[in-house]
Formats: structure tokens, sequence, C-alpha cells
């Protein structure tokens, strides 16, 4: 991998992490397109990924420093429900990575077809939630906690965007546009170290052996560019929900999975 398409990857990242466009979708397309796959193609997704963890810290600093000193009250107060919530959120995902692990892996290696498909899925959910109008709520219960976080355990699909598919579904369950957003960021971190930390140890064993010769140049370009660019994405994607903007990303991706089916059935 040339440090100039790092970049390009890079920023990729950064900005469909959040914007709701499928970030795994994009980067599978970026590959393709570049020829990066195997050790490579995982380490550079990792590396990304974190970058892109650490960017929401910084946008969301004060809320996540909210929750941290609620939670050292050691009281049942609001920040305590708040994590409670994110807990209960990670549950589905946290199945579907232990059992199902290796079946999504086989779904991402299985071609672009299957991204243009779930782009036009990410469309229709993003134009449904767009058009209804549901009672709105204040909080996010834990019953809609478990809802979202059954969303996001769908939003493994290579193409189906996470952040769309997550905020989406709160705002058809009708819960409160600025609070969804900061929900639907600060509940994806767990799970992208996590797993992060699984497939860094696939890393370090590819590395033994002698199966990944990505630069460390390539690395470091990458990353600054997805921590740069999902900073700015995460603090835009907050306003564009609050504003109730999404039908704009909706034709995107409409015509970004049409794109994508046309050019793999040529």
């Amino acid at each position: 991998m040339e440090w100039f398409e790092a970049l390009i990857l890079g920023l990729l990242q950064g900005l469909t992490e959040y914007l709701p466009v499928s970030s795994s979708g994009h980067l599978a397309i970026g590959s393709a397109l570049f020829g990066i796959q195997g050790e490579d193609n995982l380490t550079f997704t990792i590396a990304v990924h974190v970058a892109t963890v650490l960017s929401t810290l910084v946008i969301l600093w004060k809320e996540i420093g909210w929750i941290f000193r609620g939670l050292f009250k050691f009281e049942m107060n609001a920040e305590t429900k708040y994590v409670i919530n994110i807990l209960v959120s990670m549950i589905p995902i946290g199945i579907v990575g232990v059992f199902f692990k290796d079946y999504v892996e086989e779904i991402f290696g299985s071609g672009l077809l299957i991204v243009g498909c779930m782009l036009l899925l990410t469309a229709l959910l993003l134009t449904f939630s767009y058009y209804a109008k549901p009672r709105l709520k204040e909080n996010i219960s834990m019953k809609d906690a478990f809802i979202i976080g059954l969303a996001q355990a769908c939003a493994v699909m290579p193409g189906l965007s996470r952040s769309g598919t997550t905020i989406a579904t709160g705002l058809l369950l009708g819960d409160n546009k600025a609070k969804l957003a900061q929900f639907s960021f600060l509940m994806v971190i767990p799970p992208i170290l996590g797993e992060a930390l699984l497939d860094g140890m696939k890393i370090v064993k590819g590395a033994a052996a002698g199966t990944s010769d990505i630069s460390v140049l390539s690395l470091v370009v990458g990353f600054l560019a997805a921590f740069i660019s999902g900073c700015v994405a995460c603090k835009w994607m907050i306003n564009i929900v609050k504003k109730g903007k999404l039908i704009y990303f909706a034709i995107y991706c409409a015509i970004a999975g049409a794109v994508t089916i046309a050019c793999t059935l040529m």
C-alpha cells in the first residue's frame, strides 16, 4: 500500500464512519480499486478504526467526562443509567462477534455485489426514517437501547451503514435527535476496541509469519487522515441529525449502491 492510497482510504474511513453511508462498504470499494487485500488490508482497517474511535473521544469528551463523573458517585443516577443503556446496546453485537464472526468475515470476502445491495438498503432505511413521524421521546430507554443495538448488529454487513442504521432506528423509535446521535457514536467505542484487540492478535501472528509488509508511513498517514476527517465528520453529523437532513445521504447511498451493483454485473 502506497502512502497516497493510505491517505485516500483514511479519509474515506474517517468521513464515512460517522456519515450514514457505510465506512465498511466504502473501504471495501476503495481497497478493491487499489488492489489491497489480505493482511495489509486487515492491519490498515484496524488502524483507521482505532483512529475514528479516538476522534469520537475528542469530539464528545464533555459527554464522556459527564458519564465518568456520574459513575464515580456510585449511585443510580442519569449517568449510570446511560452506561447501562450502552452495555445493553452491546449485547447483540457481542453475540454476533462471538458466534458469527467467521460467517461475517466470509460475507466481507464475497465481493462488491453485497456492498451495493446493502447501500441500497441503507438508502431505504434513511428515507423511511426521514418521512416517518413517530412520537418524540426525551430520553433513550433501555428497550430502545437494545433495539438500536440489534440494528448495530445487523450493520456488520458490508455496505449497511452502522451510524445510518442505528440513527434511523432511533428516529423511528422517536428518540431525541441530538441525544441519539451522541448515543450512536458512543455505543460503538467498546465493540470497535474489542474487535481491534482480537484482530490485533492476528496481525501479530501475521507479522511473525511475514505475511504483512505494509509500511509504517502508510499506517501513520492513514491513521492521521482517518482521525482528522473523523473529527470533522463526527461534529458535522451531530448537527445533521439535529436538523433532520438525512434524506440527502439516502440519495447518495442509492446512487452509490446502484453504480456498485452495475459495475459488479458488467
